[in-house]
């Protein structure tokens, strides 16, 4: 789960990490009220979408103008700009060009700026650790940094038995170039922000940039906070910041439903079960020579009935012209699949040509049932067999 710049700053701010003074406006008047409260003499108004480079990226019916940070020298300026942004389309290189409605804005202190850097806290699958990254290449998309300047992205590891401790954020420090009072302000930020992520089970936190002011402090000049959704369960207070204008209304849907979906832009729909078997069944159908229109792991306890809503989820994509479902039943056996198809099908009257590929227990029953079923359903003997069929299915439609 993603949350707003301004909700993942005032959670950081709980834990000590250093963050600017700011509030959330959702219309003009609040947010030149806000930045009348705010020290000045320049604050910045920022839109607030589910999207990096909003700084470079430009509103839908102003292509040419200023994109979705501004300064502004005035609580008549801030007004302005927030008016400029509010209910209006910003599009940027992670939006895509259809963009996203900027709903409010977050008008925030200025900062004097010495030197921008980056800073992010993730899991690290190699090492299966949480990792520290930081670079001195602030401000900057940090794959693009690894593309072009690999040498400058440092990595540590932590030991989740002993935790963050002094002498890592020291050796960030240092290679970062930090040198005095900075490095003591970075250790202190550092040790908070590793504090946050451990309590708040997040999935990635990250600085972009982090800043050393004149002062030589150093501070979140923005936070993207991303939470681990299996461990939501826990902290239930997280689960009011989520943004539901901000979600493919499908994947909110599936959110509701408890299955794992994302709409992507291809043609064929995808109902699998389990992630690994999910992502093999995407790779196979572009192997073949189409792409798929979703990812959709139902789960190992899929029934009947969230087949089925599986299949509305699928079927409500315009751009879907064939579905393949690829089930290996283990604790969900393949009879019941079978019968979550059959039923799927006739309630939601399938148009669609439906290829289904299953293993594992109970296959012969279940193959048997939808065999009966007097569907229209093409059966397949392996996933390769499978995507043949369903790929075929499309062109053959086209």
């Amino acid at each position: 789960m993603n949350i707003h710049e301004y909700q993942a700053k005032e959670l950081l701010r709980r834990y000590g990490v250093a963050v600017l003074d700011g509030h959330v406006a959702w219309t003009p008047e609040e947010a030149e009220a806000a930045a009348a409260k705010l020290p000045g003499p320049v604050t910045v108004v920022k839109s607030q979408i589910h999207a990096g480079g909003r700084g470079a990226g430009r509103f839908a019916d102003d292509p040419n103008g200023k994109g979705g940070v501004r300064l502004a020298k005035s609580p008549a300026e801030a007004k302005a700009a927030a008016a400029a942004m509010i209910g209006h389309t910003l599009v940027t290189k992670q939006t895509g060009p259809q963009g996203k409605l900027v709903s409010r804005v977050y008008v925030e202190a200025g900062c004097d700026i010495a030197r921008e850097l980056y800073l992010g806290l993730l899991v690290d699958r190699a090492t299966s650790r949480l990792t520290i990254m930081a670079s001195t290449e602030g401000g900057m998309e940090i794959e693009e940094v690894a593309e072009h300047h690999p040498e400058k992205i440092l990595k540590v590891a932590i030991d989740p038995a002993s935790g963050l401790s002094g002498f890592h954020a020291r050796k960030l420090a240092f290679g970062l170039g930090l040198s005095g009072k900075q490095v003591g302000s970075f250790t202190k930020f550092a040790t908070a922000l590793y504090g946050a992520f451990q309590e708040l089970d997040c999935a990635i936190v990250e600085i972009n940039p982090l800043v050393v002011t004149g002062a030589g402090d150093i501070v979140a000049l923005d936070a993207k906070v991303s939470f681990d959704d299996n461990a939501l369960f826990r902290h239930k207070d997280l689960e009011s910041l989520r943004d539901d204008s901000e979600m493919d209304p499908k994947e909110l849907d599936a959110v509701r439903n408890d299955l794992n979906y994302v709409a992507l832009d291809g043609e064929i729909g995808c109902m699998v079960n389990g992630a690994g078997l999910a992502m093999a069944t995407m790779d196979i159908i572009k192997l073949y020579g189409s792409s798929p229109a979703n990812f959709l792991d139902v789960g190992g306890t899929a029934d009947a009935a969230r087949v089925t809503e599986a299949f509305r989820i699928i079927t409500s994509d315009a751009n879907v012209k064939a579905i393949l479902v690829n089930i290996f039943g283990g604790i969900a056996k393949c009879d019941m699949i079978a019968t979550g198809i059959v039923e799927a099908s006739k309630n939601l009257h399938l148009s669609v040509p439906l290829v289904v590929r299953l293993e594992g227990t109970n296959v012969e029953l279940g193959k048997k049932i939808l065999a009966e079923s007097g569907l229209a359903i093409i059966p397949a003997d392996n996933l390769a067999d499978a995507a043949q069929k369903v790929v075929a299915a499309v062109k053959k439609g086209g």
